[in-house]
């Protein structure tokens, strides 16, 4: 059995990452009493807006033939990868990291779980990006990629900042 997957879905995967970002880091806010840490929160979680506009931008503009463009798997990749993927071994979509948030976590934990979080969407979008023609967006995923790693580099210098 082979499947084809197509640069929309990745995008439309993208945009419930980033949805899940805002939730993360709006509800981290809220548990952090620091006013600056707080307002550092905030704006992640206002940039996780804009990533996901600009995901469903780019997705939105991905021409017809784009739209029709799919990567053929004959050796079931693609389906392996899925399904590793759905039962959470590489990385779930669905997953919701603010439910695990509480008030017992510090401003280190919440550094901390937020590159995890970073780190696994960046694993997922480099997995994706093999099965994604260039006609069909490839480099569009690569601008997702860049987006996360920007967001790993934001979070490390402000957890390397606490004393």
């Amino acid at each position: 059995m082979s499947i084809t997957f197509n640069a929309i879905e990745i995008f439309e995967m993208a945009e419930q990452i980033e949805r899940n970002g805002v939730k993360f880091y709006t509800k981290a806010a809220g548990i952090i009493q620091d006013k600056d840490t707080r307002k550092f929160l905030l704006d992640l979680s206002a940039m996780e807006k804009e990533h996901e506009k600009t995901f469903a931008d780019m997705r939105g503009r991905i021409s017809p033939k784009e739209r029709e463009l799919v990567t053929f798997d004959p050796e079931n990749e693609v389906t392996l990868y899925l399904q590793a993927m759905a039962d959470g071994h590489v990385f779930d979509i669905k997953n919701d990291l603010s439910k695990k948030l509480s008030s017992s976590h510090s401003v280190r934990d919440i550094l901390s779980m937020a590159i995890e979080a970073e780190r696994d969407s960046i694993v997922f979008y480099l997995g994706l990006k093999d099965f994604v023609p260039s006609e069909a967006g490839k480099e569009k995923v690569e601008a997702i990629i860049k987006e996360e790693r920007s967001h790993i580099i934001t979070l490390s210098r402000k957890l390397k900042s606490l004393k």
